[in-house]
């Protein structure tokens, strides 16, 4: 049942129908009180993904198509003729003639020249359908994230799915350096000598340390939803080159998350309606994480760091600094703006190894190779 409600999400956001991250969480719990009840269903969906009345014709033929009457029986009288397709004129593609006679059949002439026109044109459709494609994406990895759309946001996942598997070829190329370690150059020269010179046995350092722990902190509040999702969807299909990846997004308290068909799926109570409160939210990390934090730990946060003037907690995020190996903090919003407001970004900088401005996909992706 939730892979058809995130079906139909997706559907709405292809149709121009825009639905947040916190609407699809609330569609989720909507199933589980409605049932079953094919109609209670529908509207205990439509409640929940629906803000405008104008919408509700699209809402309609796209929970039909996936969520159909079971056993529904064709009309009576409307059963098909035998050997007559639905809507073809009798005669045409059996044989009988239409009163034209040959005069109406194609010329023999030249097949070879059709069959080979008709590949000309597929090429070029094809290769202009790569022009658009390429155009789009590009398009797409440079939008600001505070510009996106519903649809967006659907193209994005696609798009973030082709770049986290760059992810993880990058990740996999530095896990086989690793077991074999860094060339050695003064030990292979060395052994060269016995062989004229000729570097014929390659010496290398000992291996690098084992691989890291990854814990990701993403503010899923409106302000930087987007950035917050298609960060969690590029890393977590990366978590079998590190030895543990621990995911979280967090408002006011911290929810562990999972990406499930692209989608942020929480594995607790998550308010996205709350006011930010990162302060807690570290908190919270340090009761019921501190396990987790030691010397192999990436701890990678993307927020604005606006806290609504609420108690900060610097000295808890100096603390984790002292346990972890690295604090890379990604802010999804313009450098100009930082530290304006509530935003207390200059009270976490000091902990972090990098503070990075990532805006769009171009950026995030560069920041997120950059911290792992």
């Amino acid at each position: 049942m939730q892979a058809r409600v995130l079906a139909l999400v997706e559907r709405l956001r292809e149709a121009g129908v825009e639905v947040s991250v916190g609407e699809t969480l609330d569609a989720g719990r909507a199933v589980a009180a409605a049932g079953v009840e094919r109609e209670i269903l529908r509207e205990a969906l439509a409640a929940t993904l629906v803000k405008d009345e104008a919408d509700r014709p699209t809402f309609d033929p796209i929970f039909d198509a996936l969520f159909p009457l079971v056993g529904a029986a064709r009309p009576k009288g409307k059963r098909p003729r035998r050997g007559v397709a639905d809507g073809e004129p009798r005669g045409v593609g059996r044989g009988q003639g239409d009163g034209a006679g040959t005069a109406t059949r194609p010329a023999p002439e030249a097949p070879a020249r059709r069959a080979d026109a008709a590949r000309r044109g597929v090429g070029r459709d094809e290769a202009e359908g790569r022009r658009s494609r390429r155009a789009r994406a590009h398009a797409l990895a440079t939008r600001p994230f505070a510009e996106f759309t519903a649809r967006d946001m659907v193209e994005a996942r696609d798009l973030v799915e082709e770049l986290g598997r760059r992810l993880r070829g990058r990740l996999a190329r530095r896990q086989r350096r690793g077991r074999r370690g860094r060339l050695d150059f003064r030990r292979t020269i060395r052994a060269a000598t016995a062989h004229g010179g000729v570097p014929l046995e390659l010496r290398f350092r000992r291996r690098r340390p084992g691989r890291p722990d990854l814990l990701a902190l993403c503010d899923l509040s409106g302000s930087v939803a987007a950035a917050s999702e298609l960060c969690l969807g590029l890393i977590a299909p990366a978590a079998p080159y590190f030895r543990r990846v621990d995911l979280f997004a967090f408002v006011d308290r911290l929810c562990p998350v999972s990406i499930e068909a692209g989608h942020v799926a929480p594995g607790g109570p998550l308010d996205l309606y709350a006011r930010s409160d990162f302060g807690r939210v570290l908190e919270d990390l340090w009761r019921t994480q501190s396990a987790r934090l030691g010397r192999g730990t990436i701890v990678l946060v993307l927020g604005d760091a606006r806290n609504n003037r609420r108690p900060p907690r610097a000295d808890l995020l100096r603390a984790i600094r002292e346990r972890v190996k690295t604090v890379v903090w990604l802010v999804p919003e313009p450098r100009a703006r930082w530290n304006t407001g509530d935003s207390v970004l200059s009270l976490y900088a000091p902990s972090c190894d990098l503070v990075v401005e990532c805006l769009d996909l171009v950026s995030l992706v560069r920041a997120v190779r950059a911290a792992l």
